[in-house]
């Protein structure tokens, strides 16, 4: 919350700052998604199966490393206050370990470039997880309004986008041009060494900017009171019970499933634009517009939907619309109604479907996203504690987890239907991308529309939310010593 009522209101400049720390996330998330399975397994030649076992084993140990440092950035006090102290010591490492990821020693075998990937990622995401974990943290410290928190959800997402599409533009576009030797860009092996550094250097000042950035309101947050010291059995106890928040649980359900879809579309899309639509790597890189103009559209659509019918019902709504839309284009593929391979309008048709899906899909993310801050206050009238970080590494745990499990699924899709490494797009059975579309859509239809159902079990509203806020201020005002000096709310 916010401790003194004279602080200035939150302004676009701080939305600014906040939300572009999501760059450096954005970037790491695009290397995870899209590039690092094609990169070992087509390029390093290293078998997909094999490749995406190493990427979710590294993404488990997100399950220890995010709620740990959630909890520690929930106790901590110094005068930089509980989350910038993580947020600022975590750049080198993490773009430095990012750099790193994509320069594999040569000569390794097989099994040594699977633990290379296994050790590397997870120094990737663990040090990641120390910026992005209390950053999340602060959007309710940020702010305790209702709307405003979809607001500030909605900028953080936006400039996510914007990190992961721009770097996955400008490394399809340049980086990984068609040249004399690599008539097929996305083979290119210096291209993903060049995405690497250029990756690096954004992320590391995403972080650094977006920490100076909202250090100045740091000022004017309430510190809650010192944690008793407890041992570990304990802080799992407390832990236990944070969590058994119905509505947090419901939105956990949520994402599970759909960050699931997440990361096996992200995964597949470039072996789908390669083999089943036939792009080269500048179409590729036009079509990765469509997210980043999604996610702007959602800057207007999310915070639109939550003043008209509530956070929940237009998460709800809105990812139904995102699979109709995502789903289409494969569907018409599949049933001999879309545009052919290299028909001038496919592109075209493709980013329109794409967009709306993005725009939908992202709108809902945001809405989930402030959610999980609603959910802060509810839980501290029930357990006396105010655990955003713990809430945050949490949700952050999960979309990781199960975006890990879904680029596991694509390796595992891929080598089922027989997609091996070096394959060339102009020899390729027309029936095996075909018959990876005929697996995907229904997987996705099932696991966004199956997760869509779980947000019924979340009541807050915004009646509700108020009504926390002003038990809170009441609790706080009946504690404090100079009760009777501190004016009625209005």
């Amino acid at each position: 919350m916010i401790a003194d009522r004279s602080a200035p209101k939150l302004g676009l400049s701080t939305k600014l700052f906040y939300g572009f720390g999501s760059v450096g996330y954005g970037v790491k998330d695009v290397a995870f998604r899209s590039f690092l399975l094609l990169y070992y397994n087509q390029v390093i030649g290293i078998r997909a199966d094999l490749v995406s076992f190493a990427i979710l084993v590294a993404l488990c140990v997100d399950a220890i490393s995010d709620p740990i440092v959630g909890q520690w950035s929930d106790t901590v006090r110094t005068k930089w206050g509980r989350r910038h102290p993580f947020m600022f010591l975590s750049a080198i490492p993490a773009a430095g370990s990012l750099l790193f990821l994509f320069f594999p020693p040569e000569g390794m075998s097989e099994m040594q470039t699977f633990w290379y990937i296994l050790v590397v990622g997870c120094c990737v995401r663990t040090f990641i997880t120390f910026f992005e974990i209390p950053s999340s943290a602060l959007a309710p410290e940020l702010t305790s309004d209702y709307d405003q928190r979809t607001s500030i959800a909605s900028f953080r997402y936006f400039f996510a986008y914007l990190g992961g599409v721009g770097m996955a533009f400008l490394t399809l576009l340049v980086f990984l041009a068609p040249t004399a030797e690599y008539p097929v860009g996305q083979l290119n092996p210096e291209g993903y060494r060049l995405f690497a550094i250029v990756g690096a250097a954004i992320m590391f000042a995403a972080i650094l900017i977006s920490s100076l950035g909202t250090l100045h309101r740091v000022k004017y947050f309430r510190m809650p009171p010192a944690r008793e010291k407890i041992g570990p059995i304990r802080t799992l106890v407390q832990m236990k019970s944070t969590f058994a928040h119905k509505g947090f649980l419901a939105i956990v359900a949520f994402g599970v499933l759909k960050y699931t879809s997440v990361g096996m579309t992200s995964a597949l899309n470039i072996y789908f634009g390669t083999y089943l639509w036939g792009l080269n790597s500048a179409q590729l890189a036009v079509l990765t517009i469509d997210s980043l103009t999604g996610a702007f559209l959602a800057l207007f659509i999310a915070p639109w939907a939550s003043r008209k019918i509530g956070k929940r019902n237009a998460a709800f709504g809105l990812a139904i619309i995102a699979v109709i839309f995502g789903s289409a284009p494969y569907v018409l593929r599949l049933t001999g109604n879309f545009f052919d391979n290299g028909d001038p309008l496919l592109v075209p048709a493709l980013f329109a479907f794409s967009t709306v899906f993005q725009m939908c899909g992202v709108s809902s993310a945001v809405l989930t996203h402030a959610m999980v801050g609603d959910v802060v206050e509810e839980s501290q009238l029930a357990t006396g504690r105010r655990s955003e970080g713990l809430f945050y590494a949490a949700n952050t745990l999960m979309q990781k987890s199960t975006s890990g499990i879904g680029v596991f699924a694509a390796g595992m899709l891929v080598a089922f239907v027989g997609i091996v490494p070096g394959m060339e797009p102009a020899t390729i059975d027309p029936a095996i991308p075909r018959l990876l579309a005929t697996v995907y859509v229904p997987t996705l239809i099932v696991l966004y529309i199956g997760g869509a159902g779980f947000l019924f079990a979340y009541r807050i509203d915004r009646t509700t939310h108020e009504a926390s806020l002003a038990e809170l201020e009441k609790r706080d005002r009946a504690a404090a010593s100079n009760a009777d000096d501190i004016p009625d709310p209005s």
